[in-house]
């Protein structure tokens, strides 16, 4: 099984997923190989907080070019936690969502 911290690599911090912190929704930045319940497990275990449920979303990395070469930038994916209303907010988000 892996660690927690493996399968979490970081939150994504952008305008849109600031807005959605009042709702308490996070974004996060995943490892690719984790499915929901294992994303779930680890918000649960690492920020002590309930997960209402997960949504995942995998993105290809873009195309770049340099002159005749051509390759992509690594592809990520991304969990969107929504936490229970009874559940206390994220401390890491708190001086963030206004």
């Amino acid at each position: 099984m892996k660690s927690a911290y493996d399968i979490i690599i970081r939150p994504v911090l952008t305008e849109k997923s600031y807005a959605t912190i009042a709702e308490k929704k996070y974004v996060f930045v995943v490892d690719k190989r984790a499915n929901k319940i294992e994303i779930r497990q680890a918000v649960e275990q690492v920020f002590g907080v309930k997960v209402e449920s997960v949504n995942t979303l995998r993105t290809d990395g873009k195309l770049k070019r340099q002159g005749r070469t051509q390759g992509r930038t690594p592809e990520i994916k991304k969990a969107y936690v929504t936490l229970k209303k009874d559940s206390k907010p994220i401390e890491f988000f708190e001086g963030m969502a206004q």
